[in-house]
């Protein structure tokens, strides 16, 4: 028991060590921003395989308005590689972030 803790519990303390120095930007105020947002594509084999769904990703984007990493939150591997490759071309201008990295909620429905 007290190793299972163990674990968990260095799991949240190295969870939050990663975000320290970025500030959570509201999803409204980054679509505002945003000045290149490119949807992704729907996969010819997530098409023919009929996959639909939600994928939801963190964009972690620097104060030079470039996403610097995109993590997957939630969402069917076969759409979500589609959502990080259209995520990491995305831009931004101003977020108000006073030079720390800001991180923002994306989702992308994906239907046929």
């Amino acid at each position: 028991m007290f190793l299972k803790c163990f674990f968990v519990m260095t799991a949240v303390l190295s969870g939050a060590a990663f975000l320290q120095g970025e500030t959570r930007v509201p999803t409204a105020l980054a679509m505002k921003a945003a000045t290149n947002k490119p949807r992704p594509e729907y996969s010819a084999i997530a098409r023919q395989m009929h996959v639909t769904g939600k994928v939801e990703i963190d964009l972690v984007v620097g104060a030079d308005g470039a996403v610097e990493d995109v993590r997957i939150i939630s969402g069917n591997p076969l759409l979500s590689a589609a959502a990080v490759a259209a995520a990491k071309k995305w831009k931004f201008g101003d977020l108000g972030q006073n030079g720390e990295k800001a991180v923002i909620s994306l989702s992308f429905d994906f239907k046929p």
